[in-house]
Parts: structure tokens; C-alpha cells; sequence
């Protein structure tokens, strides 16, 4: 599978962290190494990754360059400067891979990622060119008006919580951001507004994204769990 084909993945890890009360996220201890080494071996030991790029903020381009290159990621071809919005950051990354024919980008602060969600994400992305990660929604969601009255209560069957990885056919992603206008939450809200299908493919409850402290504490428990 996908041996004819370049396969890319780029690592967005160039967030500010604001509500992680001054911890660094990316390189926060997990399991003897630091997040980010976790999120780029899991790409690095993939069969199905040719290319990896990484995109961090400018004050850690320094140090993450220093860190990852004692390494020996053979994978890894370029560590590049992010940008003030993620999308920027993720273009950054884009414009850094070599010629492939697939793009997966992830989230640099999802450390949990497995091998079964980058082999899954490739597998469903061939039906229209788009995947995306996610997980079904399992509280109760309101919607509420302006002033925090609810408007309605979502049936939650059909709601997902989006993750990463999100896999695109190259061309398809590269011309989401050829025609981006304003700001946008995530990769594959660029693919749909191109009227491309993004189908959503099951991720894992366990790839959290560390967004607080809390999180962190969350993910070294799971990261032993997964050990054990």
C-alpha cells in the first residue's frame, strides 16, 4: 500500500501554549523523552512515511533543531519557522516537503498518536482525497444564543470531536491554501469550502491534544497505561 506513492507528514508544534501556565508543551517531559520526539518517532518508524517536516515557533526553532538532530531521523527533512495562525504555520510546512503525492498534518501537542491512525488515515483518504480523525461526541451539546440562553440541544449521533492526523491527496490540500480567505480552525475546513468530501475516519479518545496542565498529567498516565 502506497509504495508508488511519496507519502508526507508535517508536525504543526508552533502554538503559543497559553493556558499551560508556562510550560512548554512540545518539549515537556513524557516517558524519558519530550512530547515532540514522541509525535516525530511515531512518523519516523511508519512504513508509510516518506518525509517529515517540522514547524516551530521561532524561539524554539534553536533548540528543537538541536534536539531532533541528534537523532538520526532519516525521515526528516526540514525544520522550518512557523507563522503567526496555525494555517500559516501549516503552509510553512507544505512548502518545506519534498514532491509527494499525500500530505498527513498533525498536531505537534498530540503526543498519543498510534501507528493504526496514520495506516487508517491514508486507507480512507483514497475514497475522495480527504480524511480527517475524530472521535464521537459523548456529552450532551447545546447551542446557545448570545446570551448563554439554549437555543437547542444537538443530536449528538452525527457530532464528532475533530483530530489529527488529517490526510490530503497533495494537490488537494495545496490548492485549499492556494484560495484560503480568512482564518480557518483546522486543514480540512479548507478541503470543504473546495466542495471536496473530508470523511472522517475513527481516532482514538486517547490522543488528546495538551492543551493545560491537566493534560499533560492525563497523557503520562495514558503513555504508562500504554506501556504496561
Amino acid at each position: 500500500m502506497f509504495k508508488s506513492q511519496k507519502v508526507g507528514a508535517i508536525i504543526v508544534a508552533a502554538g503559543r501554549g497559553e493556558r499551560m501556565g508556562g510550560i512548554d508543551k512540545i518539549f515537556a517531559p513524557l516517558g524519558g523523552a519530550t512530547v515532540l520526539e514522541h509525535v516525530v518517532g511515531v512518523f519516523e518508524t511508519s512504513p508509510y512515511i516518506d518525509f517529515i517536516t517540522v514547524v516551530l515557533r521561532s524561539d524554539n526553532l534553536a533548540y528543537g533543531e538541536s534536539l531532533l538532530r541528534q537523532k538520526s531521523l532519516v525521515k526528516l527533512k526540514a525544520i522550518c519557522q512557523g507563522g503567526a495562525r496555525r494555517q500559516d504555520s501549516t503552509l510553512a510546512g507544505i512548502s518545506a516537503l519534498p514532491p509527494c503525492q499525500w500530505i498527513l498534518i498533525h498536531d505537534g501537542a498530540r503526543p498519543l498518536l498510534n501507528q493504526n491512525q496514520i495506516t487508517a488515515g491514508l486507507e480512507t483518504a483514497q475514497e475522495t482525497g480527504a480524511a480527517t480523525a475524530a472521535v464521537p461526541i459523548t456529552d450532551t451539546i447545546k447551542l446557545s444564543d448570545k446570551n448563554c440562553y439554549v437555543k437547542e440541544t444537538l443530536p449528538r449521533q452525527q457530532l464528532w470531536a475533530i483530530q489529527t492526523p488529517q490526510v490530503f491527496r497533495s494537490d488537494i490540500i495545496k490548492s485549499g491554501y492556494r484560495q484560503i480567505i480568512g482564518d480557518v480552525t483546522d486543514d480540512a475546513t479548507l478541503v470543504e469550502a473546495l466542495g471536496v468530501r473530508v470523511k472522517i475516519y475513527m481516532g482514538s479518545y486517547n490522543n488528546i491534544k495538551l492543551t493545560t496542565p491537566a493534560d499533560l498529567v492525563l497523557a503520562q498516565t495514558l503513555f504508562q497505561q500504554k506501556g504496561t
